[in-house]
């Protein structure tokens, strides 16, 4: 009888173990309306912390305004990202904010009639990401003769061309996109040692997609051992730089190496080396650190890419914008973004970095 009832209340213990954590299993998370969730990882974390001193003083929150950011195009994940970081800061902040962009990263035609029709309407303060240094200079003349502050995120206007027209841009945050060029090619000169490379650029024009290619052109050109066989723009297309690099191989069979200005284009090298049998012998490096860039590099595909953070791209703009709109003095022509090489070894200490 003993035994029975041990065993009866074993059975009993067990199943109330289970109800238990059938119920944690499925029991929602709370969600507080307009809390951003917290991000868990060290390097984004040091990385943001960074930037906010360099935003000292911040502005104050739960003052009412409308602004809007007008990005490249949604359809690169790095931009839909950078619309994340838009949105939660202005969240945080107590701030309407509409996030609007090209339909695609060379439309900059587009890109101008939609920063025109958001001068025209009431918006306190406008973010802009200029696809190339002059298509929306016009765009943002008549944002200052309306006085609404405009602040550069990530690309900006030529300041030359700007000032002819009467155009000001009241604050700039980026990242030093030739030294991501400089990261990316370096990672690929001290893994080859020697041989040819090639560089898939973005679009002809764009300052990222220059500002990139010139750092990694400086680099392989400063190194005797290494020839540098091609410059071709990719245009941030997957499927060009897939092109692009099939005729590269065709081309120079000894190929070593390609630094490509976006993931985007860099995963569409990877592609191309696969499917000719040839991606154990050229090291490819992007840049980004996309998600599906993450996962290349885990799988040993994708060699490295240089990350900076598109979130903190868009929290720094929206900051940036109440900053100006709230009377702080702007101290700095620029302020910067970290950056960081991911390549296989230190990927995984990457989770969570947006």
């Amino acid at each position: 009888m003993r035994k029975e009832l041990i065993a009866i209340i074993s059975l009993l213990l067990v199943l109330t173990m289970v109800i238990s954590l059938s119920g944690c299993a499925s029991r929602p998370e709370p969600v507080t309306e307009g809390k951003v969730q917290p991000i868990s990882n060290a390097a984004f974390k040091e990385a943001e912390a960074k930037l906010l001193d360099s935003l000292e003083p911040l502005p104050e929150k739960g003052k009412k305004y409308k602004l809007a950011a007008l990005e490249i195009t949604l359809a690169n994940p790095f931009w839909v990202t950078m619309k994340q970081g838009y949105e939660d800061a202005a969240k945080e902040y107590g701030v309407e904010i509409d996030v609007l962009a090209a339909p695609k990263e060379d439309d900059i035609n587009a890109q101008l009639d939609t920063l025109k029709t958001l001068v025209a309407k009431d918006y306190d303060a406008i973010a802009i990401s200029a696809i190339t240094p002059y298509n929306l200079i016009s765009g943002v003349a008549e944002a200052t003769k309306r006085g609404i502050p405009v602040i550069a995120v990530g690309t900006s206007v030529d300041q030359k061309a700007a000032a002819q027209q009467g155009a000001k841009v009241a604050a700039f945050i980026t990242s030093d996109f030739t030294e991501q060029g400089r990261l990316g090619a370096q990672y690929i000169v001290d893994k080859i040692k020697s041989g040819k490379v090639a560089i898939i650029e973005g679009l002809s024009g764009a300052a990222q997609g220059e500002a990139r290619k010139n750092g990694a052109k400086e680099v392989f050109e400063k190194n005797p051992a290494i020839q540098l066989v091609s410059i071709q723009p990719g245009n941030w297309d997957r499927q060009k730089a897939y092109d692009i690099t099939v005729n590269l191989i065709q081309a120079h069979p000894d190929l070593k190496g390609i630094f490509c200005a976006n993931d985007v284009m860099a995963l569409g090298a990877v592609e191309a080396l696969k499917a000719k049998g040839k991606k154990q012998q050229v090291t490819v490096v992007g840049v980004d650190f996309i998600d599906e860039a993450r996962k290349s590099i885990a799988k040993g595909e994708l060699d490295a890419t240089v990350a900076m953070s598109p979130y903190l791209f868009g929290k720094g703009g929206v900051l940036l914008a109440l900053k100006v709109l709230q009377g702080h003095e702007i101290t700095k022509d620029i302020y910067w973004t970290p950056l960081a090489l991911v390549n296989k070894d230190n990927v995984n200490t990457f989770e969570g970095w947006r």
